[in-house]
């Protein structure tokens, strides 16, 4: 991966997890947890829509991927925080 994709596959982690965080009733954990958020939510939503067989391709297929993956892992996290 060259540095023109590392800095857009992490603006897409950030972006993903700013508006997971802003979905699911939160603030977002700053830059960072964001970023950490979203790249990890783009690998979950990744593995789930790999798995229902779907593709996105394309920026705003992988926003929408990462972002849906974010919202998951922000939900998972919720529940077992509560637990």
């Amino acid at each position: 991966m060259n540095s023109t994709g590392l800095i857009a596959f992490l603006a897409i982690g950030a972006l993903a997890g700013w508006l997971a965080g802003t979905m699911m009733k939160g603030g977002g954990f700053g830059l960072l947890g964001n970023i950490a958020v979203g790249v990890v939510g783009a690998v979950v939503g990744g593995f789930v829509f790999g798995l229902l067989g779907i593709s996105a391709g394309g920026l705003i297929g992988s926003i929408i991927m990462a972002t849906a993956g974010a919202a998951l892992l922000l939900f998972i996290v919720g529940k077992v925080k509560r637990a």
